[in-house]
């Protein structure tokens, strides 16, 4: 029987070099099997971004391997070399990574959006006009706004016309005492007693407009015939209130363009009076039936072809033509001051102005 040789010294301690090259080689091939691992992990992240709830899924599958795999004791572990398994399915700096690549991605997506969808600020796209309107050739704001400048210019045109039927409302406050504006005609010397009075007249006017604007230059306008009642406070001389019937006209003075026409009229009419010189007080009116006058000039101002206001200066005489003397003198009374009114359309537009 032949003995076998023992192995040599040098021949055991080159298979121990051997085997711990093996061992030093092992781990480096898993490391790198890991890195393959992170960059499919990120893929897979990256692919499933849309779906939270997928990856959520997955991270709780693989957390429970994860489980699984420390209850069984490691023993895989021990043998390649690994002593802890992955802290969670996707990788810290993979995760990262995916989060900086959607957060460049929203960003882009928003500078898209913003640079092709929405027009710069000022400009309107071709073809649409400043409120979205189509303007065709481009002429329609321009068009719009000549239309503007027109109706604006030729408003008095749908105020001032033949059969335009108005109502007014006119309030006053008259506490200037004068003498009787026509005494040159009557021979007398414009005197003045002492009694003074204070006239508030509220006057409401139906008034026709019995022809069209026209005429040269400043004398440009109309006419209206009037009628209005009156009815007026006396809160400073002997009588108390005055009631009148008045008639007349008004010169309406048109221009062609803008909103203020100027005006002046003259109205004439009867009413009654509480007279109170038969009582006794000197100066006051001698009888309740008297005549009066009232002339008036101002501007006009239209809001639009319905509505209108004015303001102006109105002289008011009060008398009875000397039907009382020769028992009670004839003093009369006349005051001016400030008038306001309100002025409204009757009836449709003039050509379809609204």
């Amino acid at each position: 029987m032949i003995q076998g040789k023992r192995p040599s010294r040098a021949a055991f301690q080159a298979a121990l070099c051997m085997a711990l090259l093996i061992l030093l080689a092992t781990p480096t091939h898993l490391r790198s099997q890991s890195n393959e691992c992170k960059v499919a992990f990120c893929l897979e992240g990256i692919g499933n971004a849309e779906s939270q709830e997928e990856n959520t899924t997955r991270s709780s599958e693989i957390g429970s391997v994860a489980d699984a795999w420390r209850a069984s004791g490691g023993a895989t572990s021990q043998t390649i070399g690994i002593t802890e398994p992955p802290a969670s399915p996707l990788p810290q700096d993979c995760s990262l990574t995916f989060v900086r690549l959607c957060g460049r991605t929203a960003a882009a997506e928003n500078w898209f959006s913003a640079s092709m969808m929405t027009p710069q600020s000022g400009a309107v796209p071709r073809g649409l006009t400043a409120d979205g309107e189509k303007s065709g050739d481009g002429s329609g704001p321009r068009s719009v706004e000549s239309r503007q400048n027109s109706k604006a210019a030729y408003l008095n045109d749908d105020v001032f016309y033949k059969n335009r039927l108005e109502f007014s409302l006119d309030g006053g406050w008259l506490p200037i005492n004068i003498p009787f504006v026509f005494d040159v005609f009557l021979g007398d010397g414009y005197t003045m007693t002492d009694l003074k009075y204070t006239l508030v007249p509220m006057i409401a006017s139906l008034r026709w407009q019995i022809d069209d604007a026209g005429g040269p230059w400043i004398l440009r306008g109309n006419w209206d015939l009037e009628a209005s009642a009156a009815v007026t406070l006396i809160p400073r001389g002997p009588e108390t209130r005055y009631f009148a019937w008045i008639m007349g006209f008004r010169r309406n003075f048109v221009p062609r363009r803008g909103r203020i026409a100027p005006y002046f009229d003259g109205r004439a009419g009867l009413g009654d009076i509480n007279a109170k010189e038969p009582l006794g007080i000197l100066y006051a009116q001698g009888q309740d039936f008297t005549f009066t006058l009232n002339m008036g000039s101002g501007v006009r101002y239209n809001f639009n072809s319905r509505y209108s206001i004015s303001a102006g200066l109105n002289w008011m005489h009060i008398s009875n033509l000397y039907l009382s003397q020769p028992q009670f003198p004839n003093y009369g009374i006349n005051v001016y001051g400030p008038m306001f009114g309100i002025d409204v359309r009757l009836g449709k537009p003039h050509r379809g102005s609204e």
